[in-house]
């Protein structure tokens, strides 16, 4: 598919998002031939740089950070040669009225209406502000070209995701907002539904009367990094459980949708999100575990705890844990447990969805003859390893009737030579085509906060006492593994 002729405009053109992830992204598409033959990327800051000293800035992101390694003297040479860097205040008209000179003069040397994206990498203040300023500019006019991406966070909780929508929607009609959640754009998340959808041999079992439970982990073995002053003002909840495990969660239950179409897949998503069984504020202490990581040890190396990282206070409450137990009141789901869980400083890095299926209703072989016996279970692996795992049981090769667990493994690094485009990469082809099927629309993002609010609002109002209540490197609190056996299941082990 080739894409018409794009300028680019990245808002926060000197930050860390746009060195690490935009432009190694957006160069990988072009040494892949995906840009468009026209097209200019154009970098504003407040920061005063030359464009030499952006290029080699950006050259260093590329080798650092593109999975297809380093670039080629000529690629990169080509590449840099459509991007500019502007200094300017995000707050002063004077800026945007040069991005719309820009923007004027590069049509008129092309002779053809481009499309502008119009990228926020910017802290979350700004998003506030630049929506309106480029309104003000013109640069909102074309619906059909103009279009607006957003970072998460999307929102601090309801009634400032409201508000956030009020101010882009006051600028940008809904059809030109891109909210990026880059956990969309992974190659075996959008599997999800192509496993699910074009394949008949699951699908029909994918339900109630099949199902046992669903389990989804969102591991992390890092912990915060540089991004002390963001996380503790955030906590795991809104961090990746409002956003992330929800996404995931959607995309595991949803309908079938009639069309591959943006609108259509979103509204299915929505459709669950609508259904899910409302947390009272007196059930969250029963339905939710949260955690907060202390010292531990990882690899034979000591790791300090979570109030000790650089901007995190002394006594801070902010969780780094959280697991929930949900429900999904609709024909499809209904008394079937969720678990969802995400952590910080766990004892390995790992994304998965594990459908637990319902054990044989007869155990016909008698106890001895099972070596470790479990239910079948079909695991999605998203990261780090891209595979789909079907456990089962199977005879062992021998005179006696011995069954043990084996699995069938696709892995996707064994059959698709070519590596998967980054998840960045992905989302930003979508939106130079003006295709919004893997962002998040309005109405889900305030679905998925209006569901959440009762258990934000409870952690907010009760201090937890036990802080920190698990070492780094392990599971995360032994209260999170008993959230899920109360009910006689448990999180799959992940080795």
């Amino acid at each position: 598919m080739e894409i018409s002729p794009t300028i680019f405009v990245i808002f926060g053109g000197a930050g860390d998002l746009t060195w690490r992830k935009l432009i190694p992204s957006l160069f990988d598409l072009y040494r892949d031939g995906r840009m468009p033959q026209q097209f200019a990327i154009m970098a504003v800051d407040r920061a005063t740089l030359r464009n030499a000293q952006v290029h080699t800035r950006y050259l260093d992101g590329v080798n650092r950070f593109s999975p297809n390694g380093k670039a080629k003297g000529t690629d990169w040479k080509h590449f840099s040669e459509h991007v500019t860097y502007q200094q300017g205040d995000f707050k002063d008209p004077a800026t945007y009225a040069q991005v719309a000179k820009r923007c004027a003069h590069l049509e008129k040397e092309w002779k053809v209406k481009a499309g502008h994206v119009f990228h926020l990498a910017t802290p979350p203040a700004m998003v506030g502000v630049i929506p309106n300023m480029l309104a003000e500019a013109g640069l909102n006019r074309d619906r059909a070209r103009a279009r607006i991406v957003v970072e998460k966070p999307i929102g601090h909780d309801l009634d400032s995701a409201r508000e956030l929508t009020r101010v882009l929607t006051n600028s940008f009609h809904e059809s030109q907002i891109f909210r990026i959640d880059h956990y969309l754009g992974k190659e075996t998340v959008q599997n999800i539904l192509v496993f699910r959808f074009a394949n008949p041999l699951f699908e029909p079992i994918w339900n109630r009367r099949y199902v046992d439970c669903v389990t989804i982990t969102v591991a992390e073995a890092v912990g915060i990094g540089h991004r002390g002053r963001y996380y503790d003002q955030a906590g795991a909840l809104r961090d990746v459980v409002q956003n992330h495990l929800m996404q995931l969660l959607c995309l595991v239950a949803m309908e079938p949708m009639v069309t591959f179409t943006a609108d259509e897949i979103r509204n299915k998503k929505v459709d669950v999100l609508h259904a899910l069984r409302p947390i009272r504020t007196d059930a969250v202490r029963r339905c939710t575990v949260r955690g907060q990581y202390g010292r531990g040890t990882r690899d034979g190396k000591n790791v300090r705890g979570y109030r000790t990282e650089d901007d995190i206070a002394p006594h801070s409450h902010t969780e780094t844990y959280a697991a929930l137990q949900l429900f999904i009141d609709n024909w499809r789901w209904q008394g079937i447990p969720f678990y969802l869980r995400t952590g910080k400083c766990l004892s390995r890095q790992c994304t998965e969805v594990a459908i637990h299926f319902r054990a044989v209703p007869h155990q016909s072989f008698p106890p001895n003859a099972s070596q470790g016996w479990y239910p079948s279970r079909l695991v999605l692996s998203i990261q780090p390893e891209e595979n789909i795992v079907l456990g089962f049981q199977a005879k062992i090769p021998g005179l006696q009737m011995l069954l043990r667990p084996v699995e069938m493994r696709f892995r996707y690094n064994e059959t698709f030579t070519r590596p998967s485009p980054k998840a960045y990469e992905t989302l930003l082809w979508d939106v130079m085509n003006n295709d919004p099927t893997l962002f998040m629309r309005e109405d889900q993002i305030e679905a998925a906060w209006r569901f959440l609010m009762p258990v934000l609002e409870v952690w907010t109002n009760t201090r937890p006492r036990n802080f920190p209540n698990y070492a780094a490197g392990t599971w995360g609190p032994k209260a999170g593994d008993e959230l899920i056996k109360r009910d006689g299941h448990a999180w799959r082990t992940i080795a």
